[in-house]
């Protein structure tokens, strides 16, 4: 766990624990705002965050992490900076059965960040066991250990082992977090001192108490469920938070009143707008959703020297504002096949192709190289072919070359199209040549991440 602060302290802390589908940011927000101190986000594998993409959402005013199928892996914006700790590894308790994996990657994970590193675990069968294992996790260095009290294979009806979690935190000298205690010790706030007393414990995790209500930090004593539920909407409106994971988190929430009419208003929700009409915010919705159009029309509105470009060295690029239009061009002849015929004339490489998408508007723009020189449309197009196709029109243009339009096909060309309409159509070589170099990246990063971890930056 990479947690995106280097003075995090974990003494007298209450902390959101990691939670699967729960911990998203308008879950993780709504226990700050309740009296959280710390909070996990819900467990992520670290193979997708690899594939992810960082982008500054300037709508939102957040960092998203964004996998190849666009969709949203990790969100996260200044409110909970120095507050949140960023989960990742195998599933559940996979790990504790092989220790020197565990030490490896911890180890590794703490000589390679400047930031804190903390570890998670549940205990072994013997209390020997346990108590070594804890041992060698902290020889590596890491910042605390949270300890869930109970064993792999039990679930939350088995009560939690404070001896075992007891045990743990007089063995050693890092902070320890006890966790566990939401089915039989913490029913309120003040159950969670009681339940830090209980295990000698640094701080105190708490998870399904949380879920059901996440105002159990306020010292007052919880809030009203309803108050609680459209506050977490609202979050989830405000960063547009995809509608079905909102719709699970208040479905924990309300528990046995889902068969309410309330509740089976939210359980036919197949919307956002459905949700927020189902608790009497329709007109939120509405308001919050026309100011978040009106923030993108706004970013859209931006000249071309003022709109996000990719985020890479633009130096030396030859730039033009085209776009292609298809009306202009002959059917059977595109700039990208003028381009690549040129460069088998000239014995060049062929045209390689680098594509990036803007998550702003899902609009493309594309580079190529040619003979080691790029070049680029500063216009935005609506698909991939299209921006490629600017692409290849800015190379020949600057060459000054024929680019396939009406009146003006290459001759070369024209006879390549003869020749192959003459052939049999299942013959592979009268299709479009293959660009093995073509790459599309997407979605666009408009800042790159930092160089030692991918929250580099918030």
């Amino acid at each position: 766990m990479i947690v995106n602060s280097l003075s995090l302290c974990y003494h007298n802390k209450l902390i959101l624990a990691p939670m699967v589908r729960v911990g998203t940011l308008p879950m993780r927000l709504l226990a700050l705002d309740y009296g959280a101190d710390i909070v996990y986000c819900e467990e992520l594998i670290d193979l997708k965050m690899l594939q992810c993409k960082r982008v500054v959402n300037e709508a939102l005013s957040t960092v998203d992490f964004v996998a190849p199928d666009d969709r949203v892996v990790f969100r996260t914006c200044e409110r909970e900076q120095s507050k949140v700790i960023f989960q990742m590894g195998g599933m559940g308790a996979a790990l504790l059965s092989d220790p020197d994996k565990i030490e490896k990657i911890l180890s590794t994970l703490v000589k390679g960040t400047r930031r804190p590193v903390t570890c998670k675990i549940r205990i072994l069968p013997s209390l020997e066991d346990t108590l070594s294992l804890v041992k060698r996790i902290e020889r590596t260095g890491i910042a605390a250990i949270a300890v869930h009290g109970r064993k792999r294979e039990e679930r939350p009806q088995h009560p939690v082992s404070c001896e075992a979690i007891k045990a743990i935190a007089e063995t050693l000298s890092i902070p320890v977090i006890a966790n566990g205690g939401s089915h039989d010790h913490i029913q309120g706030y003040l159950d969670i001192e009681d339940f830090r007393q209980a295990t000698a414990a640094s701080s105190v995790m708490v998870a399904r108490a949380a879920m059901w209500n996440p105002s159990i930090f306020l010292k007052e004593g919880p809030r009203p469920l309803e108050e609680v539920m459209q506050k977490y909407i609202r979050y989830a409106v405000q960063y547009d938070n995809h509608y079905t994971n909102t719709k699970y988190c208040l479905c924990q929430m309300l528990r046995e009143q889902l068969e309410s009419p309330q509740g089976r208003l939210l359980h036919a929700a197949q919307s956002s707008q459905e949700i927020c009409e189902a608790f009497g915010l329709g007109v939120f919705y509405e308001e919050t959703t026309r100011e978040l159009d009106a923030r993108r029309a706004k970013l859209l509105a931006r000249s071309p020297e003022e709109a996000e470009e990719p985020a890479e060295d633009t130096s030396g690029i030859i730039k033009m504002a085209i776009k292609f239009d298809r009306r202009a061009y002959s059917p059977q002849i595109t700039p990208k096949m003028c381009l690549l015929e040129w460069c088998r004339r000239e014995k060049l490489a062929q045209p390689v192709y680098e594509t990036v998408q803007r998550p702003l508007d899902r609009l493309f723009c594309s580079v190529v190289t040619v003979a080691e020189q790029k070049y680029q449309s500063t216009l935005w197009d609506k698909s991939k072919k299209l921006a490629e196709q600017a692409a290849a029109i800015v190379c020949l243009r600057s060459q000054g070359l024929p680019e396939g339009r009406l009146g003006e096909e290459s001759p070369s060309l024209h006879k390549r199209k003869r020749e192959a309409l003459d052939q049999d159509p299942g013959d592979p070589r009268t299709q479009e040549p293959a660009m093995p170099g073509e790459l599309c990246k997407k979605p666009f990063v408009a800042l790159a991440s930092g160089q030692e971890s991918p929250l580099e930056g918030w």
